[in-house]
C-alpha cells in the first residue's frame, strides 16, 4: 500500500470519527448575551498573504481572532487557529438561521489532481460511512450520541479550469431533534497548499448555501507566485495525497500519522475532539498486514 493509500484511510478516519456539528446552536439559550464581532468588508487579505477574498457588499471577513470568538459562542473550545471567516450579511450568526464559512489553509504541498477523473465517489463515501460508524464505539465512550454519514447532500465535483473541489455532507446524530446537519465544503487549489472554506448549515438551507458557496468561491484567490499555475517541480513539494484525501478529510499529512491524534478539527457550530481508537486499530492492521507480506 503506498503511501497516498494510507494518507486517504488516515484522512478517512478522520474525518469521520473525531467531528460532529450540532444544528443552528444559539449562544443565547442559557442567557448570555452573544459577542460584539468586527467585520471587514472589501478586498481582505488573508493573515498568511498567500491568499485574498474580494467580498463586495454581500459578505462580511472575520479575523481569525474574531472568527474565535464566534465559535466560541457557538459552544466550541477556545483558540482554533484558522484564517478567518466569513459572514454572509443578510445572516445573524447568532440565530438559529446563522451560518459562516470558516477558512483555512494547509501547507502540504502541491496538489496532484490528475486522478479526478478515476475516483470513485460511491466506494469513497462507503469507506467514509464506515469510519464513522466504527468511531461511534468510541464516542459513546467520551458520552457523546452516535453520529452517522447519511450521503452525499451534493456528490463531489471538480471544477479542473478552476482547480476548486466542491461536496456536500449530510450527517445525523442519534437523540438530535431539527433534521440532519449540511456541511459544505470547497477546496481551492495552490501552489504548495490548499485553501479550505467549510460551511455548516441545516439540511433545508442546502439551496442557499449551496448558491452562497459558488459565489464565494469566486471571491477567494491565490496572490501571484502561489497560483496552482505557479507550480515549480524543480524546487516546490509535492502534497503526499490527491483529490480523493482532500474529500475524505485530508488532514494526514497536517498531523501526522502518529502524532496529534487527539487534535481538534473544525466542522461547524459544535465540535468536538475524540481519541480515535479506530485510527491506531487501523494502522496497526494496515502496517501489519504489510509486514506479513514482505519475505522474511
Amino acid at each position: 500500500m503506498n503511501r497516498t493509500m494510507v494518507a486517504t484511510l488516515v484522512a478517512a478516519i478522520f474525518a469521520t470519527s473525531l467531528v460532529w456539528a450540532d444544528e443552528a446552536v444559539v449562544p443565547t439559550e442559557d442567557g448570555d448575551t452573544p459577542p460584539a464581532l468586527h467585520y471587514q468588508t472589501g478586498d481582505v487579505e488573508l493573515p498568511n498573504k498567500i491568499a485574498r477574498l474580494h467580498l463586495g457588499s454581500r459578505y462580511r471577513y472575520l479575523d481569525p481572532a474574531e472568527t474565535d470568538k464566534l465559535l466560541q459562542a457557538w459552544g466550541n473550545p477556545p483558540g482554533y487557529d484558522s484564517q478567518g471567516a466569513v459572514v454572509p450579511a443578510a445572516v445573524d450568526p447568532f440565530t438559529a438561521e446563522g451560518w459562516a464559512v470558516v477558512l483555512d489553509y494547509e501547507s502540504d504541498g502541491h496538489v496532484d489532481d490528475s486522478d479526478a477523473a478515476k475516483i470513485d465517489y460511491s466506494d469513497l463515501l462507503k469507506d467514509m460511512q464506515a469510519g464513522t460508524e466504527a468511531g461511534n464505539a468510541e464516542r459513546a465512550k467520551q458520552g457523546y450520541p452516535a453520529m452517522h454519514l447519511v450521503g452525499w447532500a451534493e456528490p463531489p465535483h471538480y471544477d479542473a479550469t478552476a482547480r476548486r473541489l466542491y461536496w456536500a455532507k449530510e450527517l445525523a446524530s442519534e437523540g438530535e431533534e431539527g433534521g440532519s446537519t449540511l456541511n459544505y465544503a470547497v477546496r481551492v487549489l495552490g501552489r504548495e497548499g490548499v485553501l479550505s472554506m467549510n460551511a455548516v448549515a441545516a439540511m433545508p438551507q442546502l439551496a442557499q448555501v449551496r448558491n452562497d458557496m459558488r459565489e464565494l468561491t469566486q471571491v477567494a484567490e491565490f496572490n501571484a507566485g502561489h497560483r496552482y499555475a505557479d507550480f515549480n517541480e524543480s524546487t516546490d513539494r509535492m502534497a503526499e495525497y490527491g483529490l480523493g484525501a482532500l474529500v475524505a478529510g485530508g488532514v494526514a499529512a497536517k498531523l501526522g500519522l502518529f502524532g496529534k491524534i487527539g487534535a481538534l478539527l473544525l466542522a461547524g457550530k459544535k465540535f468536538v475532539a475524540v481519541i480515535v481508537v479506530a485510527l491506531l486499530a487501523a494502522l496497526k492492521r494496515l502496517f501489519g498486514s504489510k509486514k506479513q507480506q514482505e519475505p522474511g
